[in-house]
């Protein structure tokens, strides 16, 4: 009998995973600077929260010296744009870690509160903090910043 409930649970886990694959429309593909490269914009949050009207966090990633350019509003009067560099590592147990730092100037950088699981697909990608799986961010992928952040 619990031969049969095991393979029962394993073919319920096969199917979800193909049912989400299916759903997502988008296989996954490598997290690597060529792939995350252009500019992505929050869309959502995977614990219910959404975004406040008039909220915007987008990210540009350059392909070159793992740059990247943060724009977001959210906890603040004003916009703010941060830049610095990111990293993305592999981890045995997780996948592709992306983490970063920014700086003020050249020589003060600060490291990103989390480092983050990523699911990498062509137009969108989730983000799910290492040391916290409620704090997830899924971005899609947009042609260019908008002309206000330019």
């Amino acid at each position: 009998m619990r031969r049969y409930i095991t393979l029962l649970f394993a073919a319920l886990a096969l199917c979800s995973c193909v049912k989400n694959e299916a759903e997502q429309g988008e296989p996954l593909v490598d997290v690597t600077p060529v792939n995350l490269a252009g500019v992505w914009e929050l869309t959502s949050f995977d614990n219910g929260a959404t975004l406040q009207e008039g909220d915007y966090v987008y990210i540009s990633f350059e392909l070159t010296d793992r740059a990247y350019t943060i724009y977001q509003n959210i906890g603040t009067m004003y916009g703010e744009k941060r830049s610095g560099h990111y990293f993305v590592d592999t981890d045995p147990m997780l996948g592709a870690v992306i983490r970063g730092n920014y700086g003020t100037d050249e020589y003060n950088f600060f490291d990103w509160s989390h480092r983050y699981k990523v699911e990498l697909r062509a137009s969108t990608m989730r983000w799910t903090a290492t040391d916290d799986s409620q704090n997830v961010s899924v971005y899609t992928r947009i042609e260019s910043l908008p002309d206000a952040l330019r």
